[in-house]
């Protein structure tokens, strides 16, 4: 029985494995988060990797607050960074393989076709900037890791889009939503059955792969879909990027092309109103 570490597990997509892996696939699983052991502390990690002699990490740990990112650089940059070097450099140590979290945000969002894996990367903020980091860093100690950038991600767990716009569609008569960004939302259940396949698949490929669920559409159109599935009639207006300021930079398009990941592990991928259908009927639940 393959025995799976699960980093970050706390987050949307660490309980999202959780929950996959309880029903789906038969694996040994441990969980752990900052409480369990601090992934930016090398000793710990080895520590952790050297008693537990587990045989594959999925990383969902990262630093994800794309704003305050942008005033806290040093920290961003350990977790996104420092912490993934520290993954590879005990899994090259303890023949582990790695599957690692990565974002559409290494992209500068100027492209007119799904981004492909082999595209040149640009990230304009300090979150993608960190996250291009940890990639390479991990690719330079551990070239047999798996990466899979993704985009948009929500579930039932924690804070994400797709729980704002319901709270606040119960809370308001009318909302202003982004309509200039355009990308793909991914439902972290889907990520995660995606991730248990490929460590359940005869064969671990390594590589930058890009996993969102398929469509396209903008912020605005998302939230349309959250309402009308939620039972909500807030009124939704569109609005431009210019009049939602930010600290950190978003990329306008950042939808990512799946074929390789599609056809490497034999994946069939729902499109995105589907997938966001079975998340809301989970929370009414």
């Amino acid at each position: 029985m393959k025995k799976i570490l699960v980093t970050g597990s706390n987050g949307q997509l660490g309980n999202a494995l959780r929950e996959a892996a309880s029903t789906v696939f038969h694996f040994e699983m441990l969980y752990a988060d900052i409480d369990t052991f601090d992934l930016t502390d090398k000793r710990a990690v080895y520590a952790f990797f050297e008693k537990n002699k587990v045989d594959y990490v999925l990383n969902c740990a990262a630093y994800t607050a794309v704003d305050q990112a942008e005033e806290d650089e040093t920290r961003c940059e350990l977790v996104n960074r420092q912490a993934i070097k520290n993954i590879g450099e005990a899994a090259i140590t303890f023949q582990v393989k790695v599957i690692h979290i990565s974002t559409d945000y290494v992209f500068d969002g100027t492209n007119y076709r799904p981004y492909i894996e082999t595209d040149p990367t640009c990230p304009v903020s300090v979150y993608g900037k960190t996250k291009l980091a940890g990639e390479k860093a991990l690719l330079e100690i551990c070239p047999d890791a798996v990466i899979i950038r993704t985009s948009w991600l929500y579930s039932e767990f924690g804070n994400n889009f797709v729980k704002t716009m319901i709270r606040l569609g119960k809370e308001k008569d009318s909302l202003n939503v982004i309509f200039d960004q355009v990308g793909t939302p991914t439902y972290a259940g889907d990520l995660a059955s995606a991730m248990l396949s490929i460590v359940n698949s005869d064969t671990f490929i390594p590589g930058i792969y890009h996993f969102s669920n398929e469509g396209v559409c903008s912020w605005y159109d998302f939230s349309l879909k959250i309402h009308q599935l939620a039972g909500i009639s807030c009124r939704v207006f569109p609005v431009e990027t210019k009049d939602f300021p930010t600290k950190a930079v978003r990329p306008h398009y950042s939808v990512l092309n799946k074929t390789k990941i599609k056809n490497t592990y034999q994946l069939i991928i729902p499109h995105w109103e589907a997938s966001l259908k079975e998340m809301i009927s989970h929370l009414n639940k």
